[in-house]
């Protein structure tokens, strides 16, 4: 595994990843998360919804790409494997194909090994970072993908973590510059723009936990793609970008999502 640097496991204060597999089902979370997660369930029960959404909107997006003739991936905000997983997407598409993983929760990487097993043909890797690191997390990368060819960067519900004063935007910015030509960037993205009194409170309890959630309008949403070419059908809620490409996650409706997603090409 690329860049691994031994960090323990904080189990004082959920972790978004330990969440985010609380609400999928999953059973590597902790009661700090399990609590957190239910005090968003009061508030809005459909987060489950949300969580399933967002993993259905980065296999599609997976799939279109692989189907594009993309044959490299790096993954970024990966959290705790959920099969399928984006390398067992993208290498049924086309079993060649390169993906790199790269976390900061060091939970993740005791399921690294998940992560790991791809096809003979393709080659996957896990990097243990955060995305305030993308030096680094570009030096790991560069160990297994080629950047003289074309990458798709996911950063699937990760960057309403990241607060404007980390430079969330000059932190994506700095990754695709890194790209070359032909490449993709996928985003999915919470958003206080359908259900503002509801988020308001979901953003006061999260920084009490010691979680950051910064909710962007969709105006701050697009900006992550400035430069770059809009896939149709462009910037809107995750479920409705290609579905026909996946099946659809049950409860889910166009009112249900406050999120956004889009993917887009680098020129």
């Amino acid at each position: 595994m690329t860049g691994e640097h031994p960090v323990e496991i904080d189990t004082t204060r959920p972790h978004p990843a330990r969440m985010y597999d609380w609400y999928l089902g999953g059973k590597d979370n902790y009661p700090v998360d399990e609590a957190m997660g239910r005090q968003m369930l009061a508030l809005e029960p459909r987060v489950p919804v949300m969580a399933r959404v967002n993993r259905a909107f980065m296999q599609r997006a997976t799939r279109w790409l692989a189907g594009q003739g993309v044959r490299q991936f790096l993954d970024i905000g990966t959290g705790i494997p959920t099969e399928p997983n984006l390398h067992q997407i993208a290498q049924r598409v086309a079993p060649d194909a390169r993906v790199v993983y790269c976390d900061n929760d060091p939970i993740v990487l005791a399921h690294a090994a998940a992560l790991l097993r791809g096809t003979e043909e393709g080659v996957t890797d896990y990097l243990q970072a955060d995305v305030r690191e993308p030096d680094l997390i570009l030096e790991g990368a560069r160990k297994v993908l080629d950047f003289d060819r074309p990458i798709a960067l996911s950063l699937i519900a990760l960057l309403h973590f990241v607060p404007d004063e980390d430079g969330a935007h000059e932190l994506v910015a700095r990754l695709v510059d890194a790209l070359p030509s032909g490449s993709h960037l996928v985003i999915s993205h919470a958003t206080a723009d359908f259900t503002p009194e509801e988020s308001e409170e979901a953003t006061a309890k999260l920084k009490g936990a010691g979680v950051t959630l910064a909710l962007r309008s969709r105006e701050e949403f697009t900006r992550f793609f400035d430069g770059l070419d809009l896939v149709d059908p462009g910037v809107g809620v995750p479920h409705l970008w290609h579905p026909e490409l996946g099946d659809p996650v049950p409860g889910q409706d166009d009112g249900v999502i406050p999120g956004y997603g889009a993917v887009a090409r680098k020129p």
